[in-house]
């Protein structure tokens, strides 16, 4: 049986839909909502609710937004730790959505910081790892994480990276992700990530460069579709899906969850692609970063 262990943040997103222009130093008029968030967090109730088994390793504070996350994981039946950080808070994101759908993020990853080897449940019941990029660039649980990815490929576990946004690779630089990079099996990025990391603005040419260190690689490339090539076979790309954009937050991390549910299962990639374009196409449609109702 398939179960993917997935390893970075969940986050409270407190998420801000702006119809205008806002006005620097005056009320701007918004649609404001919580819901769960965090990449990794995202990834797992993805999976789960379109039958794949998650586990979750997840740290929160001892606030009430810590049980909130938590109890909502349980109801997309999402396996995870329990976690509890004392005197720390539960990470929080504000996510501003202008009238494109388009968001800004601002995050405090709280009780998130600080994952190691002590957060793991027993690898021998995963095929394969998720790694978000947050839980590396975040300087205190950067040493804990490379012992995860140290063990899960010792236990030989599939190692998928997704390393998050430019904004906040550029804290850490290029050479440190390229060292990071030699660790994983499979890289799923955006666009605009794939020519940080790898100085290619085309991004054919950004997964051929990618390809020397990672033997599989996905780009996002939002209303364009996808593309994605294993090291030596042929590059595909597809198209994206039909959709209403509402919101594009968590839309990479569904993408990352359609396609891991085949890579997984050493399934096709023509097949993994477009599963992934399916659940982001889901994802953009809905003001939450987690789909919209919980498995009964």
């Amino acid at each position: 049986m398939t179960k993917i262990l997935c390893i970075g943040d969940i986050m409270l997103d407190v998420t801000a839909v702006i119809g205008r222009p806002i006005s620097e130093g005056l009320e701007t008029r918004a649609k404001i909502s919580t819901q769960g968030g965090g990449a990794a967090a995202n990834v797992a109730s993805w999976l789960a609710t379109h039958g794949t088994s998650a586990f979750l390793v997840a740290r929160v504070g001892d606030d009430a937004a810590g049980q909130t996350v938590l109890s909502e994981l349980d109801s997309f039946g999402v396996e995870h730790s329990n976690n509890v950080i004392k005197g720390a808070n539960t990470g929080v994101v504000i996510v501003i959505v202008g009238r494109d759908g388009e968001r800004t993020m601002f995050p405090d990853s709280g009780a998130n910081s600080g994952l190691g080897l002590l957060d793991l449940p027993d690898l021998k019941q995963f095929t394969t790892v998720y790694i978000s990029g947050y839980s590396l660039i975040n300087p205190d649980s950067r040493s804990g994480v490379i012992e995860i990815i140290e063990a899960a490929k010792s236990k030989n576990l599939q190692v998928i990276f997704d390393p998050a946004t430019v904004g906040v690779l550029m804290e850490v630089g290029i050479s440190k992700v390229n060292e990071w990079l030699s660790y994983m099996d499979a890289l799923i990025l955006n666009e605009e990530e794939a020519q940080f990391i790898s100085g290619k603005a085309n991004p054919v040419e950004a997964a051929g460069e990618l390809l020397k260190t990672v033997k599989t690689v996905v780009i996002k490339r939002g209303s364009n579709g996808a593309l994605g090539q294993v090291r030596g076979g042929d590059l595909i790309q597809i198209p994206s899906h039909p959709t209403t954009v509402v919101n594009t937050t968590g839309a990479g991390d569904a993408f990352a969850a359609g396609f891991i549910q085949i890579w997984a299962t050493n399934g096709d990639l023509s097949d993994a692609l477009e599963s992934g374009a399916t659940l982001a196409a889901k994802c953009v449609a809905l003001i939450s970063a987690r789909p919209l109702v919980a498995p009964k």
